[in-house]
């Protein structure tokens, strides 16, 4: 007996196609999500006072060029500019050196979740590239409101505040947008690790581009300050 021609179910068919389009779609989502977390941020036009490619925010023109990395959440970031910035910033301003500010994220996890680190070195950038007249005074402002490690830290409106003390309004939509934040991060692999450990802390100081050594800080930053 020969056997009974089956049916052709469309419907299994069908359901089978629509079940590869959904995964062929949510595939590229998440390809998607992937680039979008491991896309670079948008950086700060190469210009001015701004070198996006380093990071670098840089005031004065003096032979001896001097980088500091900072993250605003860092406590001994604080007290490094208590014991120096002023010295650093009156050299530059003379052109005896050319100093570099490389705002930078490392603390974010020290903020309950406002991921502060990464919004104030972002608005650093804002500065510098919207109002660079006005970049030093937001520094010190930034620093001289520093928030305590493990607290909310400042919110954006409270760092809109201080670029308007600063006389950097024309940064409060760049500061709420948050347009810098995911490039400070990025700048953590363009600073110089502790041959040590192999870690990135801050502050970190390169003088001419040599890593310095924080118990040396002190006695190299004599023989260029004075």
């Amino acid at each position: 007996m020969a056997a009974a021609q089956g049916k052709t179910n469309w419907f299994a068919i069908w359901i089978s196609a629509a079940v590869v389009v959904v995964l062929v779609v949510l595939g590229g989502f998440v390809v998607f999500l992937n680039n979008q977390a491991t896309a670079p941020g948008t950086a700060p036009e190469t210009a001015g006072i701004v070198n996006s490619e380093t990071g670098a925010i840089s005031f004065g023109e003096g032979e001896t060029t001097i980088d500091t990395y900072v993250d605003f959440m860092c406590p001994i970031c604080g007290q490094f500019e208590d014991a120096y910035g002023e010295a650093l910033q009156d050299a530059a301003a003379n052109d005896e050196i050319t100093l570099n500010i490389h705002p930078i994220s490392i603390l974010d996890g020290a903020s309950q979740g406002t991921e502060f680190s990464s919004r104030a070195a972002g608005s650093m950038y804002c500065v510098a590239a919207e109002a660079p007249d006005a970049a030093l005074d937001y520094f010190n402002l930034l620093f001289e409101n520093q928030p305590e490690e493990q607290t909310a830290g400042l919110t954006d409106e409270e760092l809109v505040g201080l670029a308007e003390q600063a006389g950097a309004g024309a940064a409060a939509d760049c500061i709420t947008e948050g347009t810098y934040m995911q490039y400070t991060q990025d700048q953590v692999d363009n600073t110089p690790p502790d041959p040590a450990t192999g870690r990135v802390g801050t502050p970190t100081v390169a003088i001419d581009g040599e890593r310095i050594d924080n118990a040396d800080i002190g006695t190299r930053f004599a023989e260029i300050l004075g």
